[in-house]
């Protein structure tokens, strides 16, 4: 080995070979001992490249996009229950009086139709806001479209769910007395909305309008001001490259130099 020839086993007029390209998502090469890495020993680029690739290419799988989707409707519908329970627990019930032809209003302009929409609307517009927070945590991975369709179709269909199971609380009640209490009597009729319900289109699906879009407009939003927000132009957090060494673990440290000998130290005999 000399200055003109570090590599014995390579020629001195052999040109450098360029490295081979890498097709993405294909693992690293192995280390090459002749480079000056082993086994263990993979170079900070390499590992941070490969740990890039393994992080963000797996949300791009449709079929687990789907699953995630499906799944967080599924949830949120489920939480439409309580919510209807608190909406029917908030809102005020209509006093109502029997005639002969059905049902009246007690009071020629009674509030309590009008506070029973507006509880809905703030309490859906809470939910859809709380829900777009919890996703944009919980659903890490799948910032982004799949995470905002995630939270809006999902409060679509939670504001239905609260909406039926509000509006039911003492409904039976409600129509037992209707049906056998003398007129003149006074009774309460349950909450319900005037303001949103649910159209059929075409007879076979469901439309809501009305406050039932509060929801997901809320959840929309939300979702929207987070993705502006986000210091991650991929929405997902990356990893930060200062987190691998760019000294491999194997390679040992150089050595310290010497320190200078003091002022006043005895000079070493000389041979």
């Amino acid at each position: 080995m000399s200055a003109e020839n570090p590599d014995p086993e390579r020629p001195v007029d052999e040109p450098d070979r360029p490295a081979p390209p890498r097709t993405p998502g294909a693992p690293p090469p192995e280390a090459d001992p002749a480079a000056g890495f082993g086994p263990d020993q993979v170079p900070a680029s390499m590992a941070y490249q490969s740990s890039l690739e393994l992080r963000y290419d797996e949300p791009r799988r449709p079929l687990r996009a789907v699953a995630t989707v499906l799944g967080t409707v599924l949830a949120l519908a489920v939480l439409g229950v309580p919510l209807g329970l608190l909406w029917a627990a908030l809102a005020p019930d209509t006093p109502v009086l029997k005639t002969a032809e059905g049902a009246i209003y007690a009071d020629p302009q009674p509030e309590q139709p009008i506070a029973a929409d507006g509880w809905f609307s703030l309490l859906g517009l809470a939910f859809g806001l709380l829900v777009a927070l919890v996703l944009w945590f919980v659903l890490r991975r799948r910032r982004g479209p799949v995470g905002l369709l995630a939270a809006v179709l999902g409060t679509l269909v939670a504001a239905p769910v609260a909406w039926q199971v509000g509006r039911r609380i003492g409904l039976a009640a409600f129509d037992r007395l209707l049906a056998t209490a003398p007129a003149g009597q006074a009774f309460s009729k349950p909450a319900d909305l005037r303001a949103g319900g649910v159209e059929w289109l075409l007879g076979v699906l469901p439309v809501p309008h009305g406050n039932l879009l509060l929801p997901a407009f809320g959840a929309a939003v939300m979702y929207t001001l987070l993705a502006g927000w986000s210091r991650w132009p991929g929405l997902r957090p990356e990893p930060d490259p200062a987190e691998f060494s760019w000294v491999s673990a194997g390679t040992p440290a150089p050595p310290a130099a010497p320190e200078p000998p003091a002022p006043d130290a005895a000079e070493p005999p000389r041979g």
